[in-house]
């Protein structure tokens, strides 16, 4: 009997608009207006530019080689079984673990605002709960994360999309006028934040094994996703640079599109988009657990982690739950401000090292030159732009970085000796 595969076209592309339209948007865009100003919406494209770019790379990889081990499967066949790209591996799995911890504290500081105010001993709780409860849902199969995740991301975008609409009738357009506009560089600072809020496009790769025929809906399923999101992120800003001052912005950056929703729907509005950023970082814990989930299984087939994280438990892996536990430390005992900002620029230099050996690998995946060059410079650019902003905030985070990479390759060095087990290419 042939097996039913569990992703077409849009479960592929409502697992990526879910994984993206999560924390990023609802947490960065107060943060990225006060750098850009009411010209962030450019600050939004030139970053969704970014990510077409980066998503044309890594769906060109996905078609030649379909594995649900995504960026890592990608790493092994452009730099070969070795310490380099075990190493990289290990980076980006801990680099997942980060951010899955950031989304999740996330969820539960919007749940302690529901109740009150914001409480730490809550946000935990609340955290937790969805966590865990995520868990179980993966637990049940891929073809439940899917059919979970359109309706999540149905509703969600329904609120937004909602929201977006009316409130734009009440723009004022001397809020968002050329006069009050800062530099023009201010806007090339925010990309490395806009970014961000894209970068869940790599979980739609992961799905390629799940896929019913990745050769032709890979590509598809990674532009819709992506210029759908750059449509709504860019409304978004519209309708919230619209009804509020950037002075308010500002001081509502953590929770700036709740706070617009004020001036004309009151506090049952702050209300309703609260709910709306509980839904969104749920649907984005969902698919990134779906994704990390895949990327474990896959790292311990080539001999990049221990068996543990391939032995399955009901229709996963005991790796979902190894790695939940580690997202529940992190939650709990670590200030993640500054973990996760090391966290994400260590993701993009995955990015862009993935797109560099991409170029080895162009004439078997049919990829264009020119366009992965201009992948890679970009990529590069949000890197040297992202070290540039955050280092205002941790002055030592190029040295924290570096001693990321360090601990990775301690870890790739440390399981090839105890466990005497070398990395494999699981496509060929």
């Amino acid at each position: 009997m042939k097996e039913t595969k569990a992703f077409g076209l849009w479960s592929a592309v409502f697992l990526g608009i879910g994984s993206m339209v999560g924390a990023g948007i609802f947490v960065l865009l107060g943060e990225a207006g006060a750098i850009a100003g009411n010209l962030v919406w450019i600050s939004f494209i030139l970053g969704g530019i970014i990510a077409l770019l980066s998503g044309y790379s890594l769906a060109k990889l996905a078609s030649a080689y379909p594995s649900r081990g995504g960026i890592v499967e990608y790493l092994v066949q452009c730099y070969g079984e070795g310490v380099f790209s075990g190493s990289i591996a290990v980076l980006f799995y801990l680099s997942a673990i980060v951010a899955l911890a950031m989304v999740t504290k996330t969820f539960g500081t919007y749940a302690s605002m529901m109740l009150s105010s914001h409480n730490e001993h809550y946000a935990n709780i609340f955290a937790l709960i969805i966590l865990f409860s995520f868990v179980a849902i993966n637990l049940a199969g891929s073809t439940l994360i899917a059919r979970s995740e359109n309706t999540i991301v149905i509703i969600k975008l329904s609120i937004i999309i909602i929201f977006t609409v009316v409130v734009s009738f009440y723009v004022h357009p001397d809020y968002l006028a050329l006069k009050d506009a800062p530099p023009v560089l201010n806007l090339f600072s925010a990309i490395a934040l806009t970014f961000f809020a894209y970068e869940g496009f790599r979980v739609i790769t992961n799905t390629a094994e799940d896929m019913k025929d990745p050769s032709k809906l890979m590509m598809k399923a990674m532009i819709v996703a992506i210029s759908l999101v750059m449509i709504l992120y860019v409304a978004v800003t519209f309708a919230v640079f619209g009804n509020l001052t950037l002075p308010e912005i500002i001081k509502a950056q953590d929770y700036a599109l709740a706070e617009a929703a004020k001036p004309v729907f009151g506090q049952l509005g702050f209300t309703i988009m609260a709910i709306a950023a509980l839904i969104s970082t749920a649907s984005s814990i969902n698919a990134n657990l779906y994704a990390v989930t895949n990327v474990t299984y896959d790292m311990a087939k080539n001999g990049e982690l221990p068996d543990v994280y391939k032995r399955y438990v009901y229709h996963s892996t005991e790796g979902l739950i190894i790695s939940a536990i580690f997202i529940a430390l992190l939650m709990l005992f670590f200030d993640l401000k500054e973990i996760a900002a090391i966290g994400s620029i260590s993701m993009l230099f995955i990015h862009a090292l993935v797109h560099i050996g991409h170029l080895l690998k162009r004439k078997h995946t049919g990829a264009s030159a020119t366009l992965l060059i201009l992948a890679i410079l970009t990529m590069l650019t949000a890197i040297v732009l992202a070290l540039q902003y955050t280092s205002k905030h941790i002055p030592n985070v190029g040295y924290f970085i570096a001693a990321g990479f360090f601990l990775a390759f301690l870890i790739e060095i440390g399981l090839r000796l105890f466990t005497h087990r070398t990395i494999k290419k699981q496509t060929l």
